[in-house]
């Protein structure tokens, strides 16, 4: 028990000193990249953000790592005009990993820093409620799922699921392992979409077959698991 205390605040202590070193360091270097992100992620400037990333040369996939893993530990500004950059710059082989690994980074450094924050405030609260303290068990036992299958989902908004796994009681391994494996196809989702969609002219039929193939496949999903529930089988 005590070695895995030890080891949740050597990860901790990595995390918080890996962002003091990203944001100094992304200053130094760019002192106007905040605001930049600021105005690229609220606009949603697909083109400008495509044009700035360009700019930064061999740099580029540093830069816009930089700027994904601030977008997604901020969690309410939208990640997928940088998604959509990725696609357009680098290749969608390359915008899928580069957007895979810095997204999962960013979601696990802000489940880190809320986990420090609100799970003491939220076992407080959950302590007076028969109902949270069910889901809260339940979490535990079965947030790996839970967190996967979250992660799948394209679009949604990446804080709210953040901070649900920060104040549950999901182990800080799960919660890497899930965000790791359920990013892949949610981020491979969202850079082709975002490719196909700029360049829709040559790619209409994929983006199609993408958006009907999607659609069918939660709506299955969401079928099955409702039935399940209506037939008192466990998840």
């Amino acid at each position: 028990m005590m070695n895995k205390i030890n080891r949740e605040i050597v990860v901790k202590l990595a995390a918080v000193v890996m962002l003091a070193v990203l944001i100094v360091g992304a200053y130094l270097a760019k002192p106007d990249l905040f605001a930049t992100i600021w105005f690229l992620a609220t606009s949603g400037d697909i083109n400008g953000t495509i044009e700035y990333l360009r700019s930064f040369g061999a740099w580029a996939v540093v830069i816009s790592i930089v700027i994904d893993i601030i977008i997604n530990m901020v969690g309410f500004l939208p990640s997928i005009f940088i998604s959509t950059a990725n696609g357009i710059v680098f290749g969608i082989g390359p915008g899928i990993v580069i957007s895979w690994f810095a997204e999962t980074v960013g979601v696990i450094l802000s489940f880190i820093l809320m986990r420090t924050v609100l799970r003491s405030s939220a076992e407080e609260l959950i302590k007076k409620s028969n109902m949270l303290q069910k889901i809260d068990e339940f979490s535990g036992a079965s947030g790996f799922k839970m967190m996967l299958f979250a992660r799948t989902l394209p679009y949604f908004p990446s804080g709210i699921i953040t901070a649900l796994g920060a104040v549950s009681r999901i182990s800080l391994k799960d919660y890497i392992m899930a965000n790791f494996l359920g990013k892949l196809p949610s981020t491979a989702l969202e850079v082709v979409v975002g490719y196909d969609v700029v360049n829709y002219q040559e790619n209409l039929l994929r983006l199609t077959l993408v958006v009907v193939g999607v659609t069918f496949t939660y709506g299955l999903l969401w079928w099955y698991n409702k039935r399940r529930l209506v037939n008192g089988q466990p998840n």
